[in-house]
């Protein structure tokens, strides 16, 4: 026995008509880009080139956005190079620390750095011995987190030798080592120690194949020099994007960045070579896109990236998660936001504990939402009980470099420093402007007519009256002009 379906009534000619028109192109359509011009839904000739550079422009956009991270690390290495660091032998540190002379992301005057690069193409296998109560970090070059090593990382702080295998290696894994392999033959190192200059010089990088008599390391201090580590807003961030592409297994970057990039003719084992239409169009996408980077972080419009609620201090590090990651979605702008404004990417670094690792905040306002001016006199009060088991400090940045700001060498006021002067109650008052308020030179940091500048205030040693919000840092209060 057959069983007849039931039939729908469809759509009448009104409901179809409904339906032809939401999924037709008119025959002009007004964009950003300009007018595209269709005949019966099929672009005419004088609007495909039109269309195309907007879609080249949007791909730049998207590419410059993405891929920021990656083109950090090239300028980095590109900077340190300059500085002499132009081998993984060679170990860069900050004696005594770093200072506003080089351009650097965000970095803090109160702890010692080492820096270098891994080339695993260059040296196969590689051994980092990491020097007791270390805080070292290992990122791929695409600035993904590889390991850390120290307090955070499997040796707790003991030291321990770490070795670091090339992508697709398929050779010896020796006994006796903390064992990784990176995606990219590139990778950073950062060594902090609690044990400062000393404790640095006691880290080694070699071969593994010169593990049973390792050369000696040559360390440069870099603290003093003049160079650029930060990534270009301007048709270079693509080059500098092609170098890192061009140098790298195809497989090391995801598919879906890879084809935002190959669309703009940056691809593994291809010469990035556009022609000056195409440059111009990058240009603008670079520049479109710092924009939109300079938003993201200084006015973000991600409610969770405010600490407190009507209070314009952020958090530069949003959502908790070291990979951006939430529900299985990327957060582009958390992972845009964070890598604009710094360096160095861990788990530790998302998941701050009570007495343990840092937390950070910014702001690029005043209490009235204006801009920061360094022609004006600013104060901000630090209220009693500042909740850092270590201490806190209290660094000034330029708001174009993302840098510390030239306004002095070391723009930074710190718990630990000598004068910081406490008021009654355990307070403290700081104060911004191009000239010390009179009696307030010991809590003053200089700023700079004709620029801004925003600050950063790290905890280290976070308490718990940071983790139930118990403590609050007020507003920065615009004194005078």
């Amino acid at each position: 026995m057959s069983i007849e379906a039931t039939t729908g009534a469809g759509l009448t000619k009104d409901e179809m008509a409904e339906e032809v028109a939401r999924l037709s192109t008119p025959d002009r359509l007004s964009t950003p880009f300009g007018d595209f011009e269709f005949f019966d839904g099929v672009p005419e000739p004088n609007s495909v080139q039109t269309i195309f550079d907007g879609l080249d422009l949007v791909r730049g956009i998207t590419a410059f956005l993405n891929t920021i991270p990656g083109a950090s690390l090239v300028a980095m290495r590109h900077g340190l190079r300059i500085a002499g660091v132009d081998s993984p032998d060679k170990i860069a540190f900050t004696d005594p620390k770093c200072n506003s002379g080089a351009l650097w992301l965000t970095p803090n005057t109160e702890t010692t750095y080492g820096v270098a690069f891994l080339d695993l193409l260059a040296w196969g296998p590689t051994v980092i011995e990491a020097p007791p109560q270390a805080l070292g970090v290992v990122d791929d070059f695409w600035f993904r987190y590889v390991a850390d090593m120290g307090i955070a990382g499997p040796d707790k702080g003991a030291g321990g030798k770490y070795l670091f295998l090339p992508p697709g290696y398929d050779g010896e894994r020796p006994d006796g080592y903390y064992t990784y392999e990176s995606p990219t033959f590139t990778n950073f190192v950062v060594i902090r120690a609690l044990g400062g200059v000393p404790s640095i010089l006691q880290s080694r990088i070699y071969r593994l194949s010169d593990a049973a008599a390792p050369p000696e390391n040559t360390f440069v201090n870099i603290a003093d020099q003049v160079f650029n580590t930060i990534h270009s807003n301007d048709f270079s961030f693509f080059d500098e994007v092609a170098e890192l592409v061009a140098e790298e297994p195809a497989a090391a970057l995801d598919p879906e960045r890879a084809g935002t990039l190959a669309a703009l003719g940056i691809a593994h084992g291809v010469p990035f070579a556009p022609d000056e239409h195409r440059r111009g169009i990058l240009d603008d996408a670079a520049r479109i896109g710092a924009g939109m980077a300079r938003a993201n972080l200084y006015r973000p419009r991600n409610p969770e990236s405010y600490r407190w609620d009507g209070s314009s201090w952020k958090e530069g590090f949003v959502g908790g998660s070291y990979e951006f990651l939430n529900d299985g979605a990327r957060n582009l702008d958390a992972r845009t936001l964070f890598h604009y404004a710094a360096t160095v990417i861990t788990p530790a670094m998302a998941h701050a504990q009570v007495g343990a690792g840092s937390a950070y905040i910014y702001t690029a306002q005043d209490a009235d939402g204006a801009l920061l001016d360094g022609a004006a006199t600013y104060s901000l009060t630090i209220p009693p009980n500042p909740p850092a088991k270590n201490f806190w400090a209290f660094d000034l940045y330029d708001t174009q470099t993302r840098s510390l700001l030239q306004s002095t060498l070391y723009p930074a006021l710190s718990s630990l420093g000598e004068g910081l002067q406490a008021e009654a109650d355990g307070s403290y008052v700081l104060w911004f402007a191009p000239t010390a308020p009179e009696d307030k030179e010991s809590n003053w940091i200089p700023t700079l007519p004709g620029k801004s500048w925003w600050p950063l205030l790290r905890l280290y040693g976070p308490l718990e009256s940071w983790f139930d919000n118990t403590w609050r840092l007020p507003e920065i209060v615009r004194v005078s002009e």
